[in-house]
């Protein structure tokens, strides 16, 4: 059982990450509001608000301008928004895919920042480290109840499992 406590405080960790990152899809797209708009939907849940159709629908549009993006990082930044968005929408059930909602938006911020560094693995790296300094531990706590992430999911699921060994403690 998960409690609503518990979803604010994922949901808090994802949106950090993917706050961190926004400004790269916005500096190639500064008329494209729709990851912006996940992000302002994900912290209203994460601040006390319901889940309901606006943060649903913002998800998807920020995942929708992840495929509009004009580059890779500005997709991934794309992709952490929606990433954040979704991460209201964990549910308890012991599923390995269910990491993504807790880990996805700092994955693809790592992905994103590591395109904008020239594909540079070193600051992809750096923000999985940092990323693990910034979950608390309700957040480690939470992701223990799940198996570990899948497998598959490219460069971005290399990312994801790397933070997702580190925050279990096996690394």
């Amino acid at each position: 059982m998960l409690s609503i406590q518990e979803l604010r405080e994922v949901t808090t960790f994802a949106t950090e990450r993917a706050e961190e990152v926004l400004g790269i899809f916005e500096s190639s797209h500064p008329d494209d509001a729709r990851p912006r708009q996940a992000i302002a939907a994900a912290w209203v849940f994460a601040r006390g608000g319901g889940r309901g159709k606006a943060l649903r629908d913002t998800g998807w549009a920020a995942h929708r301008a992840a495929g509009d993006a004009s580059t890779g990082a500005a997709g991934e930044a794309a992709r952490a928004a929606m990433s954040a968005a979704s991460a209201a929408y964990l549910h308890p059930l012991a599923d390995a895919h269910q990491v993504k909602h807790i880990l996805g938006a700092a994955a693809h911020a790592a992905r994103a920042a590591e395109l904008m560094a020239g594909d540079d693995r070193g600051v992809g790296a750096a923000q999985i480290e940092y990323a693990r300094l910034r979950a608390t531990p309700t957040v480690a706590e939470v992701l223990n109840r799940y198996p570990a992430a899948p497998l598959g999911g490219g460069r971005v699921g290399e990312l994801l499992r790397g933070l997702d060994d580190i925050l279990r403690g096996r690394l």
